[in-house]
């Protein structure tokens, strides 16, 4: 129980400290930029459970396929999109993370 919570929790600190860091001058622009793409999520609503505390999202749900996360690091290219872009990445990094920490609980 304790891994969930922390794992929200981190889709709202780590965009935080990113944004504190890289984007300082338009921090809660970028910040709330970065949070609203756990909006990915919504491909959560096509599985059944749609919420199940020991299934990996990555390489699961149809917005967390390798070839989606590859569209996101595309999308590091364009200025105007970048933001969201690391906004994305990190969702899947932290995505990522709580795999790992899944595979070492059981």
């Amino acid at each position: 129980m304790i891994r969930s919570y922390l794992h929200l929790g981190l889709h709202l600190a780590v965009p935080a400290a990113i944004a504190a860091i890289l984007f300082r001058e338009k921090f809660l622009q970028a910040w709330i930029t970065m949070t609203a793409t756990m909006l990915v999520d919504v491909d959560h609503l096509l599985a059944d459970p749609v919420y199940d505390p020991g299934r990996c999202s990555i390489g699961f749900h149809p917005l967390h396929q390798y070839p989606a996360i590859a569209a996101y690091g595309m999308l590091l290219i364009w200025p105007k999109l970048r933001v969201a872009a690391i906004g994305f990445l990190t969702h899947m990094v932290l995505d990522s993370v709580d795999c790992v920490w899944m595979h070492y609980e059981n």
